[in-house]
């Protein structure tokens, strides 16, 4: 990355870098990532593929391009830097005024730097802008409790909180704080006020941040994770005292965020935490993200546990299986607004939405799914049973499991 003369170093080098991240995000509207490795091209994430981008220049990164960035961006980023040198990662926010927002993770690896930027857009996404289920804009009427979004990382859990939140600071006047590792969103002051504290920057860790919150008087509270047993406490103590409360846990569905949560805590103290969860929990989302049938993009299949009696009952006193889960509470409460994955996936796979492999593969239960959509099946089975293959332009039939017909 060149430097125009007359210019001092520093400022240069971030004029030229940023140059370089908006080449990268203009491949597509849909970049969600962008990732510097030694040894390969700049790549982007695009539908859940990584994709070369050609920069002059930047045909092949070294070890020293990784670092330079590195430096660039952890400049200004002291406690950062520590915790590279210490740990061999970090994690910050990086922006590009005017033009876009990063969180950004630092890593060691073969003894060089490595570099993933996940793009934040600007603007606050909405309901309609996710496709969020409606039923979860009742999430905006609690006055109290805790709500969980869950999923594996790039699942998009941040997006729908952000939603959520923007909702809320739409249509009510509460003061709300944010705890973040780092910023994603900038959320800006509508009917409520809003304050966005960024770790390390703004405070040291989750928990004291968390307990420091309990004093300024919000009524609604967002921390970006709960990641230890002292944060779990303190969430379900602001719960428990009357503040709305809301987080992400890296968990698969809600019967395992229930479990993972109750995990944290020594086993003699299993019983009182089943007790005081069953009775501030009020809604688990849980997400997983489907490609579209015409691979122009993804699609999130939303699983929905809300409190009603039978689930905070089975909260409480712990599912036993094959007599009462909350899979099942979650399969009959429609009128609650509860969904499983498989009945969401079923829902996309009848509607065209995506396909049945992906279905399939994305299902909790892949038996019980397949069950479930075996008149689809056994329709496409026969369907292909009476087609005769389509000859190739060699003239010869598709190749099946490496081996011609």
């Amino acid at each position: 990355m060149s430097t125009p003369s007359g210019q001092s170093l520093p400022n240069a080098a971030n004029e030229a870098f940023n140059q370089v991240l908006k080449a990268m995000i203009s491949v597509s509207d849909k970049v969600s990532d962008l990732i510097f490795s030694p040894g390969r091209p700049p790549q982007v994430e695009l539908l859940g593929q990584l994709r070369a981008v050609k920069l002059q220049g930047l045909e092949l990164l070294t070890p020293g391009h990784t670092k330079s960035i590195c430096d660039l961006m952890i400049a200004n980023h002291p406690v950062a830097r520590e915790k590279l040198e210490k740990s061999g990662a970090a994690d910050l926010s990086y922006s590009v005024p005017g033009f876009s927002r990063f969180r950004v993770n630092i890593f060691m690896q073969r003894g060089t730097h490595a570099i993933v930027m996940r793009v934040i857009p600007n603007r606050v996404p909405t309901f309609t802008d996710l496709l969020l289920p409606e039923q979860l804009k009742q999430i905006c009427d609690l006055r109290n409790g805790i709500v969980l979004v869950t999923g594996p990382t790039g699942s998009g859990k941040s997006s729908t909180l952000a939603a959520i939140l923007n909702l809320i600071n739409e249509n009510y006047y509460y003061h709300i704080v944010t705890i973040e590792d780092p910023i994603e969103f900038i959320h800006p002051h509508k009917s409520s006020t809003i304050h966005q504290r960024e770790l390390y920057a703004d405070c040291p860790d989750f928990k004291s941040a968390l307990r420091s919150a309990l004093r300024q008087a919000p009524k609604v509270i967002l921390v970006g994770e709960m990641r230890d047993m002292e944060t779990v406490e303190i969430a379900l103590e602001a719960a428990e005292t009357g503040h709305l409360v809301f987080s992400t846990l890296h968990t698969i569905d809600a019967a395992r965020t229930i479990e993972r949560i109750i995990g944290v805590f020594p086993k003699s103290e299993e019983h009182v935490i089943r007790i005081r969860l069953s009775q501030t929990f009020r809604y688990i989302i849980s997400q997983r993200l489907i490609p579209r049938t015409d691979r122009q993009g993804r699609i999130a299949a939303i699983e929905i546990l809300r409190s009603t009696q039978r689930t905070r009952d089975y909260v409480e006193r712990g599912e036993q299986s094959g007599s009462r889960t909350l899979t099942d509470a979650m399969k009959d409460g429609a009128i609650d607004g509860m969904q499983t994955f498989d009945q969401v996936l079923e829902e996309m796979v009848r509607g065209g939405v995506i396909t049945i492999q992906d279905g399939i593969s994305y299902s909790s239960n892949p038996g019980n799914f397949t069950l479930a959509i075996s008149d689809m099946t056994s329709s496409m089975a026969t369907q292909e049973a009476v087609a005769p293959p389509t000859p190739t332009k060699s003239g010869s039939f598709p190749a099946v499991n490496g081996f011609e017909r």
